[in-house]
């Protein structure tokens, strides 16, 4: 009896079909079985195929749970009016440019009939008021002043949470004009702020009494005046004045009724009173 040697048997390539042409049709393999072919595509072979159907199926379920999901929670946020945040707050309303102001109690630097008048609301204690008073207030003095075309007028506006010896400092300067002395002692507390500044209320009344003294004040009068609610109530009077005309920093200025705030350049001071002499 022959033996038949081990023969690799090579079967027919299938016959190429150009891509617009496949279709499903089966066909019989060489077993005599059904066999469908896909382009690209074959079920035939191994387990991995099991693991990619299973997770493609698993990937679909959770997919279509996320969608709906989704869609759930879109119509939920339509359905629910959006409410503003409980902190949320109106914008205040910008301060009016032009207002009347009233001129205060303190003395008058100028001609008391010049067109034009000053009202400044200031912190003696305030590093942007002494800006002004180095910078602009003398140039107003001089041009505007001293020719007798404006006046001036001071009225305190301590800012009690951030300079907390502006309040004491204006009442010295009231006990200064109880003694004539108001502009001298406006000039000299402003010459001094970062000397006295850096003190404590126990010892800053020692300052100002000090002060008082070099600018020829009766020393007595001038200690017995600064512990007095009389002193104290016209500094707070002029706050409450300032708060009535929406001031909220310092140094702010009334030129005839206009507005116009922080330690601004000379030029800034010119253009409103060049328009109100006209």
């Amino acid at each position: 009896m022959k033996k038949v040697a081990p023969v690799e048997k090579v079967k027919a390539a299938p016959k190429k079909v150009p891509s617009e042409s496949v279709t499903n049709t089966p066909e019989k393999n060489d077993k005599g079985y059904l066999e469908i072919r896909l382009p690209r595509i074959s079920f035939r072979d191994t387990s991995l195929n099991v693991y990619l159907v299973f997770a493609l199926v698993i990937f679909a379920f959770l997919l279509g749970m996320l969608t709906n999901k989704i869609v759930y929670l879109e119509k939920a946020a339509k359905a629910v009016p959006t409410a503003a945040p409980a902190d949320q707050q109106v914008a205040a309303p910008e301060p009016p440019a032009v207002v009347d102001v009233d001129n205060g109690k303190l003395p008058v630097f100028g001609n008391e009939k010049a067109k034009v008048s000053i009202v400044i609301f200031s912190d003696l204690q305030c590093p942007f008021c002494k800006r002004y008073v180095d910078e602009a207030h003398k140039q107003l003095i001089e041009k505007y002043v001293d020719t007798g075309k404006a006046k001036m007028y001071f009225r305190h506006f301590p800012l009690y949470s951030i300079h907390p010896l502006a309040e004491p400092a204006g009442i010295a300067a009231e006990c200064a004009n109880n003694q004539g002395k108001f502009w001298e002692f406006h000039d000299k507390i402003f010459a001094t702020q970062d000397e006295w500044s850096a003190k404590d209320q126990s010892t800053a009344g020692e300052t100002f009494s000090g002060y008082a003294s070099e600018l020829g004040m009766d020393a007595d009068q001038f200690a017995t005046c600064l512990t007095s609610d009389k002193a104290k109530k016209a500094v707070t009077e002029d706050a409450k004045a300032g708060e009535k005309v929406q001031v909220d920093g310092t140094p702010t200025f009334f030129i005839n009724g206009h507005r116009l705030v922080g330690a601004q350049p000379f030029s800034e001071f010119e253009k409103i009173i060049e328009e109100q002499l006209k």
